[in-house]
């Protein structure tokens, strides 16, 4: 059984909770448009229901993500309980979790807004913290103040002090509670939000909101957007709460972070992938397609995947964000662009490129249709390497097994199917003056994309 993503776990961590108060076992799920297939592909290979993905067309933070959640369950007439789970954490003892939900739900559903706070087990300096008040009911506490990332000195006390939990990014409020704080504090914001939600639209699998009205949305996190505010508002009517949570938990938001949380032998190295060490101590190696091999290595971070290597030393990790924004000041594909990528009728990976060619590795999900399309400026070949193919070329309809091949010339109408119980596999090699996605014109898709929509 393949090892279960981030996402998949994080669909799955309410999974038994026996409450009181009725747990809806479907999800909302606001994402990037750019991940809108391999999330509902992941979602449905572990059967989680989901009303709809909200994709969001740029990215402008947490709080406007929630907001767009928060409109899209009050269309349906509902005021539940939301709990915000980020999709890059880690938690090791989800009974825990669950017992912590428990205790800050009632608090939630008399109108606070609850934040679970990690009990911190080191001085840790690349995470806000957050200064708990006093006890409410159980193990629900106020909050007294949040902090920003402290140098080491600071972060020893804090964690000597005892009163001081690190902010998880985790959140758990009615809708209509989250409704009304996001309108007092942030009204532009919430503006935005439902014009660019009203003018949305559904597509399949998504609910797409609308470009231009989301753009002019402000970008900020729950934290600076509400939390924040919530200690000084008292005439609002809207407390913030906070629940201590001793669960295993690690966010994954930098590689240092996946070595932390990660399994290391007896050298303090921690691998996945095809990988040799040698007096190598300490460093995450983590390699996706080829032989990754170090020698004489401390502290480091290597990862390798098809799109590029990083090689960086543990303390200096966080400068990844400084490469990406050299990468897109120099227009490089790398910086929005990924070799593999994923359709509603499975994916394929850009294998080679050169002068007037490309080369890809198609798979076809069993049963699954490509759209009936054409193409100005290229041609193409494709070799069936696993299953069986039916090919539209024209007006004409035939199939291919294995070893098998045929040609599609520039300006032909051709569509590609699965008609099989397995996967399908075929290399395709494209040939011809321009070679962009968007060299796709669509007369018919079972999945609704526009024309020119990849």
């Amino acid at each position: 059984m393949a090892e279960e993503t981030l996402l998949q776990t994080t669909a799955k961590r309410l999974d038994g909770i026996q409450s009181e108060i009725p747990v809806s076992d479907e999800l909302v799920v606001v994402s990037n448009e750019e991940y809108r297939f391999i999330i509902a592909e992941q979602l449905r290979s572990i059967n989680k229901k989901t009303s709809q993905i909200i994709l969001e067309p740029v990215g402008r933070n947490t709080a406007p993500a929630l907001t767009l959640a928060a409109l899209h369950v009050t269309r349906a007439g509902q005021d539940p309980i939301l709990l915000v789970m980020p999709a890059d954490h880690v938690i090791e003892d989800e009974g825990e979790f669950q017992k912590a939900v428990l205790e800050g739900q009632h608090a939630a559903l008399c109108g606070a807004v609850v934040t679970f706070g990690i009990t911190p087990v080191r001085p840790e300096t690349a995470y806000g913290y957050i200064k708990t008040g006093r006890v409410l009911k159980g193990a629900v506490r106020s909050i007294s103040a949040f902090v920003e990332k402290p140098d080491r000195v600071t972060a020893q006390k804090y964690l000597a002090s005892g009163d001081y939990l690190w902010n998880s990014g985790i959140f758990m409020v009615k809708v209509s509670v989250w409704l009304k704080a996001i309108g007092f504090f942030q009204q532009t914001m919430l503006s935005a939000c439902k014009n660019a939600y009203a003018a949305g639209k559904r597509d399949g699998d998504f609910y797409r909101v609308d470009r231009d009205a989301f753009s002019a949305c402000p970008s900020e996190s729950i934290d600076y957007a509400v939390m924040e505010k919530l200690i000084n508002a008292s005439d609002l009517g809207i407390p913030g709460s906070i629940v201590p949570l001793d669960a295993g938990w690690s966010d994954l938001g930098s590689w240092d972070a996946v070595w932390s949380a990660s399994h290391r032998d007896d050298d303090g190295n921690a691998v996945r992938g095809d990988v040799l060490l040698q007096k190598t101590r300490d460093s995450l190696v983590h390699a996706t397609s080829r032989l990754v091999c170090c020698v004489g290595l401390n502290n480091a971070i290597v990862v390798e995947t098809p799109d590029a290597v990083l090689v960086a030393e543990k303390t200096h990790v966080q400068d990844v964000k400084k490469i990406v924004s050299r990468l897109k000041e120099l227009g490089r594909s790398e910086s929005f662009a990924h070799r593999k990528v994923f359709r509603p009728w499975g994916c394929y990976d850009a294998i080679d490129l050169g002068d007037r060619f490309q080369v890809k590795r198609i798979i076809v999900n069993p049963g699954a249709v490509l759209s009936l399309q054409m193409h100005h400026h290229r041609a193409e070949h494709w070799i069936v390497v696993r299953g069986t193919a039916k090919i539209t070329r024209d007006s004409e309809d035939f199939l291919l097994s294995e070893n098998q091949s045929t040609y599609i010339p520039i300006g032909v109408k051709h569509r590609l199917e699965n008609p099989g119980k397995l996967p399908l596999e075929i290399i395709e090699v494209q040939s011809g003056a321009y070679l962009g996605e968007d060299d796709i014109l669509r007369f018919d898709d079972l999945y609704g994309r526009d024309r020119a929509e990849s």
